[in-house]
């Protein structure tokens, strides 16, 4: 297996990236937000090559397709917990929360799922994408922001819980696709797992 194809190395980039954003979000030089919205909109732009050019060059591999969700949680991760350091509010800390805690349990339930060996059961769906667009959307206009409320922060936060609502919608579809699987397992192959 070659683990240095192309799409793999924009998704190790992306992973490096991470401790630069946090750093950069952390300091206090003029226009920082604006560098710090720059670096997470160069992960998402990496995000969006490396799948793209794992299609066109055929360069797709099982290790990238577990390599690139993770990184994606990653620096998603790393945005909320910065911008709710930026804006300690509770409706930022339960947006994040619950971003977060979404990742954690369909990322189980997927592993759980792929350990059954009925990992397609439970695929990425047309939400669940269209989801981490918006909220792709709404971490990169949030973190432009100082933590004043202006209209642009206000639109950040609805985009924001447009996505939280998505974030819901799509565990929900994840959740339903495993129980109809599930269900019709012998109890004792559930058990032994």
């Amino acid at each position: 297996m070659n683990f240095w194809t192309i799409p793999n190395c924009l998704t190790y980039f992306r992973i490096l990236l991470i401790p630069i954003f946090v750093i950069v979000g952390f300091c206090a030089f003029h226009y920082h937000e604006w560098v710090t919205a720059g670096l997470f909109f160069i992960a998402a732009l990496t995000d969006w090559l490396d799948g793209f050019l794992a299609r066109y060059l055929k360069q797709g591999s099982a290790f990238g397709e577990f390599l690139d969700p993770v990184a994606d949680k990653l620096v998603v991760a790393a945005a909320l917990v910065l911008l709710v350091s930026e804006f300690p509010n509770p409706w930022m800390a339960i947006a994040g929360v619950v971003i977060i805690s979404r990742e954690i349990v369909i990322s189980a339930l997927r592993e759980w799922m792929a350990e059954l060996g009925k990992r397609t059961k439970v695929k990425v769906s047309y939400i669940g994408k269209v989801k981490t667009a918006m909220q792709m959307l709404a971490i990169l206009v949030l973190l432009t922001q100082k933590p004043v409320f202006n209209s642009i922060v206000i639109i950040g936060f609805v985009l924001l819980y447009i996505a939280v609502v998505l974030t819901l919608w799509s565990m929900c579809i994840y959740l339903v696709a495993a129980w109809k699987v599930l269900r019709h397992l012998p109890s004792d192959q559930i058990k032994k797992h």
